[in-house]
């Protein structure tokens, strides 16, 4: 018998119970956070930072995450230096989501730990499962991008926007399309 409760099956790729109230309580924190973030200022760039800080799970000295951001919850993304996301990010961090240094990510990117099963009576029980995400150092990812469950990005690559990115990519490579693939190296 399993007797993980429903924050550490998510957190080790188990299917749990995402209407588990420690989770519902948790994922508040965080948009109430996102919230608070999303209606500062623009030119508050301290004030941002540091709620950044009070999100993250790990951040560098330097980045920057333009306005408006969102997540679920916070502590299970990682940041290096010189991060920077464009308007309109969504990572969806029920798994671990971790970005290496020199990452760029163009406006309206999804990063996606999240899945439902395809069972459908465990689908409707709000069953689901979440899976980490790593890109890698100096990566650039176009706009309009959707990053899913599972998938690791090699460093030094671009990933073409509007590219849905459903299988882990290599190093060194320009990737695009839908499923994203491998166009060529760099």
């Amino acid at each position: 018998m399993n007797n993980l409760n429903e924050k550490e099956k998510m957190l080790s790729g188990e299917i749990y119970d995402a209407s588990d109230k420690h989770l519902i309580k948790e994922r508040n924190i965080a948009k109430d956070l996102c919230f608070e973030y999303n209606h500062l200022q623009p030119s508050k760039l301290k004030e941002r930072k540091a709620l950044i800080k009070k999100l993250f799970g790990k951040t560098g000295k330097m980045f920057h995450i333009e306005q408006p951001f969102y997540c679920d919850y916070g502590y299970n993304i990682e940041i290096g230096e010189n991060f920077y996301t464009n308007i309109n990010v969504v990572i969806l961090d029920c798994a671990k989501v971790t970005f290496g240094d020199n990452v760029m990510i163009a406006p309206n990117c999804g990063f996606y730990t999240a899945g439902h099963p395809f069972d459908v009576e465990q689908r409707n029980k709000a069953l689901e499962y979440a899976y980490p995400i790593t890109v890698g150092n100096n990566v650039w990812i176009g706009a309009g991008c959707s990053i899913l469950p599972g998938v690791t990005i090699g460093d030094n690559t671009v990933i073409g926007a509007g590219s849905v990115v459903t299988k882990d990519i290599p190093a060194n490579v320009l990737a695009v399309g839908n499923p994203c693939k491998v166009i060529r190296e760099l």
